[in-house]
């Protein structure tokens, strides 16, 4: 879960998610309109009994503020939640685990904040059914031969792995990038990413007060998916100012045509 704003549960409930699906929060900031569901939902996963420890990252102060909500609100929880406080000014590896690598992105807020990066890891090589039946090769030697490896016949001919096998999937990428003033050098960061996330609080009108806030525009945020070459690019954090949010889509797309805005339970199929 990426942030833990009010009405979280709610969400949780509409998009028929279930609760126990949870492994881990993280946490871009600590300002309210982001963290003030975090302690309702924990709660709440107590009294349903959950048993399986929950990790939450997020940057500086956050064991200072929620470390004591969890032992007044959570005190008897059934569950281990594990508060992992990050370097917001350092991009580092923070999470990992079978099949992903979770990387925060420095970002520029009037607190410490962070952006975030997940990276499907590569999968095996995809076996060719067809060549495996046709040379006879045993069962005990897939793995091997999705990991890469030839094979050698018994009269010592070797069969080139990409004879036997298919390449592997792409490999998919997230990027998560709110609260931020306009920082060129994520493109570097986000080179290539399938799909991100990023602010567009105000509309390029508005860049004065985007600066001063420590917020972005559309236009900006379509550049950063401009010269990152991303596939995709989501906006959202819009101000309440705006009433109709298609004009910050057309100032994308001017920049970036592969453009949405962010809505409740959108779904982005990678």
């Amino acid at each position: 879960m990426l942030d833990c704003a009010e009405g979280v549960q709610m969400a949780l409930r509409k998009s028929r998610i279930s609760f126990s699906h949870l492994q881990a929060v993280f946490l871009t900031h600590l300002h309210g309109d982001h963290v003030f569901g975090l302690i309702g939902m924990l709660s709440t996963f107590g009294l349903l009994g959950r048993i399986q420890e929950l990790h939450i990252y997020g940057p500086k102060d956050l064991e200072r503020v929620f470390q004591p909500q969890i032992d007044f609100f959570c005190a008897d929880s059934p569950f281990k939640i594990i508060l992992h406080e990050i370097n917001a000014k350092k991009q580092e590896a923070i999470y990992e685990d079978r099949s992903v690598m979770v990387t925060s992105l420095p970002l520029s807020h009037r607190v410490p904040c962070c952006g975030y990066l997940f990276q499907e890891k590569p999968t095996a090589r995809h076996i060719r059914r067809d060549m495996i039946d046709y040379y006879h090769i045993p069962t005990s030697q897939i793995n091997n031969i999705k990991a890469g490896l030839d094979w050698t016949l018994e009269d010592g001919t070797v069969i080139a792995n990409e004879r036997l096998t298919t390449p592997p999937d792409p490999v998919r990428s997230y990027a998560y990038c709110t609260d931020t003033t306009y920082l060129p050098s994520l493109a570097e960061a986000l080179h290539g990413v399938t799909c991100l996330y990023h602010e567009a609080t105000f509309a390029q009108e508005h860049a004065l007060l985007a600066k001063k806030t420590f917020h972005s525009t559309a236009k900006q945020a379509a550049q950063i998916a401009r010269d990152a070459q991303v596939g995709k690019l989501i906006l959202g954090h819009f101000s309440s100012r705006y009433k109709d949010e298609s004009v910050l889509l057309k100032e994308a797309k001017e920049v970036f045509p592969n453009a949405v805005l962010a809505e409740d339970r959108l779904r982005i199929i990678l």
